[in-house]
């Protein structure tokens, strides 16, 4: 008897505790009338805003507008440079070109995946404006170094949170140690909606009444534009929903963290496991494992029905949408896209589920 799949992921059972929730509050979106930019949105940035400690928060479209918004608003010249990791998922590069702005690609730290601060410092020109610190997999970057870079030579920090919801370095959260603070909720986050979503947190009321304005055609008041600006508004049926899965948001952490300590534990060492950090709290968006038989591996679990995917099979500098931006060469990165494998590790895994994992990998000869 052949035993049941591990899927990688499965929405449905991530989020069947909330429905019954979210049909009350569904409910009350249907009957108000109000569909955009009402008391939900309002609700849900207020919260989300306390959650991570930051004073302001501005509900968007996507993860993607809430980076090329933020770029945006800093009014920056055109073709100035914006420093960010090689193996950043695309969406970062498409927002600094998005913005007219120059990425400029710096190599990450083997051990983490993210950029690597020494690297940065290498990169800094008089045209350098902002760096975008891609706190990849729900791993924070060094902030506390990133930052001080920042201050030394006057640029603008942008976080990318999207994956790390939730983790923090030393107790302060992830998106509140830069400028700007940048959060996605497409649906396979940790907060996760039932569709796109995003948000940018600050603690400037310049930005903040900026954002503000450029998110909803450059408008605060209806029928009267301040600015350009987009049509990138958190929708109220995804912020109804959201309300909701933030009361969980430490629940889904603090369970990814728990199947993550098995993974550290009992996965054997022929795998390079996610480097732990004192002081900084991952949230395991993704449990990346490292290996140089990782296309081989991968085929291995799917024949024993468990199911993995790669974060990511190809860099953006080789994209061909991007190639024709980029003629240097990544080696870190390239070793990172060659090599990785993402694990099981959703809200609905149990322990048994991962205990089978694990066995399975250890098992590969």
């Amino acid at each position: 008897m052949r035993n049941k799949n591990i899927e990688f992921e499965n929405l449905f059972f991530v989020n069947q505790q909330f429905i019954k929730k979210f049909k009350k509050n569904y409910s009350s979106f249907i009957k108000s009338g109000n569909y955009i930019l009402s008391d939900f949105v309002s609700k849900f940035e207020k919260d989300f805003s306390q959650y991570n400690d930051s004073k302001f928060c501005v509900g968007v479209g996507n993860g993607l507008d809430a980076l090329s918004i933020s770029l945006k608003c800093l009014n920056l010249s055109e073709n100035s440079e914006v420093i960010v990791a090689a193996n950043s998922y695309v969406a970062c590069i498409i927002s600094i070109l998005n913005a007219n702005l120059k990425p400029v690609l710096v190599d990450p730290n083997i051990h983490t995946y993210n950029i690597s601060v020494s690297e940065i410092e290498k990169k800094i020109t008089k045209q350098t404006k902002v760096i975008m610190a891609v706190n990849l997999y729900g791993k924070p970057c060094d902030l506390i170094a990133i930052n001080k870079l920042c201050k030394k030579y006057n640029l603008y920090l942008i976080e990318d949170c999207a994956q790390s919801h939730g983790a923090s370095i030393n107790k302060k959260m992830t998106g509140t140690f830069g400028d700007l603070g940048c959060f996605s909720f497409y649906p396979t986050k940790n907060l996760g909606g039932l569709g796109d979503g995003g948000a940018i947190i600050c603690n400037n009321k310049n930005l903040y009444s900026k954002i503000s304005k450029m998110r909803n055609y450059g408008s605060i008041k209806k029928n009267f534009n301040d600015i350009l600006g987009f049509n990138s508004r958190l929708d109220e049926f995804q912020a109804a929903f959201l309300i909701i899965k933030l009361k969980y948001l430490n629940k889904i952490n603090n369970h990814k963290r728990k199947l993550a300590s098995i993974y550290n534990k009992y996965l054997k060492n022929d795998f390079i496991k996610p480097l732990q950090q004192e002081g900084v709290k991952d949230v395991f968006h993704i449990y990346n494992v490292r290996h140089p038989k990782r296309d081989r591996i991968r085929k291995f679990l799917l024949e024993r029905n468990i199911g993995t995917s790669i974060h990511y099979p190809r860099p953006p500098y080789k994209q061909n949408a991007l190639k024709k931006f980029f003629n240097e060469s990544f080696p870190i990165s390239d070793e990172i896209h060659k090599t990785n494998l993402s694990l099981p590790i959703s809200f609905f895994h149990t322990e048994k589920d991962i205990y089978r994992v694990i066995e399975t990998l250890n098992s590969f000869k």
